[in-house]
């Protein structure tokens, strides 16, 4: 291939995930790890923003797991490559979900041999198949040009259902008919802004205003569209420059 092919790792295990970053020569296969997400849901909300051309994917995670995550994204990413890691005592479920379209079941603790044959398969049918996250449906663009205010429309729509646990760029996307790739140029290019950041400020705002009011933040987190109350910490943390519980005891203090 001309191109580094990119590479997710969805685990709710933060050792789990250095290990197979660091366990394997990616660069000698052509490929990058581009990025990490502790959930699914979390996985589903920043996929957009790294591309990946393959999935590494934990079955067992709370609030979404492995299989529910592949049954979300393949709907929208028909071509991603998804790899499922299962113990052994979970087999036996991963083997019962034949019918999704899943690339690899892999037993942990995996082994850096056998990982790297997967991912030389996984790279010679990538070889033959075009980049999906780089294909732009010309219908979708002609439509969206031909409207004068594509954006605004889409924006009030965010403003207005932020709080859906749904909502994100593919969500949004597939809702108004246009490529997820497109809509997410077109949006920075109009309105000077990145998408996931513009929906996570909505949120995170909400999330100011009632995090003040002394709600606990599991209810924050729900009633902001994230149910997953570590991935909502982070975003909190990353925007106020606080813990959800510092942030609370600052403002209980004024």
């Amino acid at each position: 291939m001309d191109r580094t092919i990119r590479v997710m790792i969805i685990d709710d295990e933060e050792s789990a995930r250095k290990l197979l970053r660091a366990g394997i020569r990616w660069e000698s296969l052509q490929m990058e790890v581009v990025g990490e997400a502790a959930s699914g849901i979390e996985a589903i909300n920043v996929i957009d923003d790294y591309r990946p051309d393959i999935v590494f994917v934990d079955i067992s995670m709370p609030f979404m797991d492995g299989i529910e995550f592949t049954e979300v994204v393949t709907e929208r990413y028909p071509y991603l490559i998804i790899i499922i890691m299962t113990a052994i005592d979970q087999f036996e479920y991963a083997r019962k979900c034949v019918s999704l379209p899943v690339f690899e079941y892999m037993l942990k603790p995996m082994v850096r041999a056998e990982i790297t044959k997967v991912l030389e398969r996984a790279r010679d049918r990538l070889s033959k198949e075009p980049d999906h996250w780089e294909e732009v449906r010309a219908d979708s663009e002609s439509t969206l040009l031909d409207d004068d205010h594509p954006i605004e429309h889409i924006r009030k729509y965010v403003e207005e259902h932020f709080t859906d646990p749904r909502m994100n760029l593919a969500f949004v996307a597939q809702r108004f008919g246009f490529s997820a790739s497109y809509l997410s140029r077109k949006f920075k290019q109009d309105t000077g802004r990145n998408f996931v950041e513009f929906l996570t400020e909505l949120r995170m705002e909400k999330a100011t205003t009632l995090a003040t009011a002394h709600e606990k933040m599991f209810c924050t987190a729900a009633e902001v569209g994230i149910p997953d109350p570590n991935y909502f910490s982070r975003c909190f943390k990353k925007y106020t420059g606080k813990s959800y519980s510092e942030y609370v005891k600052e403002k209980g203090s004024e």
